[in-house]
């Protein structure tokens, strides 16, 4: 590990033999645990009498069927619950001297972050959706259906927040919080990288293979942008972004397009 980093980190109250622990402390009440059910619901779809293709992996629908109020509240209600773990990151920066202005998820660049995002997103979402249609098509994928929710009133918003829920707590934590602590730990940049791609695969393995393999791509992509950029926000904006257009267009298009399954 660097010299530089090591007394740094000592400095801030943050050794490199906690760095670990913390780590897996994070990702044990998060993403690594929606990694471990995502494995398990692979498993349960790949011993299924049906064949991968055959089967849905619903993204965003009802919780509550015939019962608005309650469906709406659930909704809303898990949203905040699953991005907790991002409070929780910029407490654990908190205590180590930092803050997410560290790991630059904050607006200070508005102009060149919007900028940034927007054309990310549009090249990982349209090769996105070109790679699922190939999976899909080829069986080693489910039919994804990111939207399923009843047209109440509510629909459009709480799928723009489920798609900003996706992006603010995967960047933080899978990109920003985890490359920035692995640096810290003395990582080396790819390993660091591949290490945050598999993991971000892995808790889409829900999907299918294809959802694995085309996430651990966006995941090099994104962890690659992120050491080069030092800052979050774009990553949050694109992967929001990808995610909004994803849940709305799908309905948008269901049934009047022949190539969406």
């Amino acid at each position: 590990m660097d010299d530089a980093i090591a007394d740094e980190t000592a400095l801030r109250g943050l050794t490199p033999r906690l760095i670990g622990p913390e780590i897996i402390a994070v990702f044990a009440v998060s993403l690594g645990a929606s990694a471990l059910l995502s494995l398990i619901r692979l498993i349960g779809a790949l011993t299924a009498p049906k064949d991968l293709g055959d089967q849905h992996a619903v993204l965003v629908g009802s919780l509550a069927p015939g019962r608005p109020w309650l469906d709406l509240s659930l909704h809303l209600a898990g949203i905040a619950v699953n991005v907790a773990p991002v409070g929780l990151v910029a407490y654990l920066l908190a205590r180590s001297g930092e803050s997410v202005r560290t790991i630059g998820a904050d607006w200070r660049e508005p102009g060149r972050d919007t900028a940034r995002g927007a054309a990310l997103a549009a090249v990982i979402g349209g090769s996105g959706l070109l790679f699922y249609l190939f999976a899909f098509r080829s069986g080693f994928n489910l039919n994804v259906v990111p939207d399923s929710l009843p047209d109440y009133w509510w629909r459009i918003p709480v799928l723009v927040a489920e798609a900003a829920q996706n992006g603010v707590l995967e960047e933080v934590l899978v990109a920003g919080y985890l490359l920035h602590r692995l640096r810290q730990r003395g990582w080396s940049p790819w390993r660091a990288v591949g290490t945050s791609a598999v993991l971000r695969g892995s808790y889409h393995l829900y999907q299918g293979f294809g959802g694995f393999l085309g996430n651990i791509a966006m995941g090099v992509v994104f962890g690659r942008l992120y050491q080069r950029w030092g800052r979050t926000m774009p990553l949050i904006i694109a992967h929001t972004l990808i995610d909004v257009v994803a849940f709305v267009g799908y309905g948008v298009l269901r049934g009047r397009v022949s190539w969406l399954p």
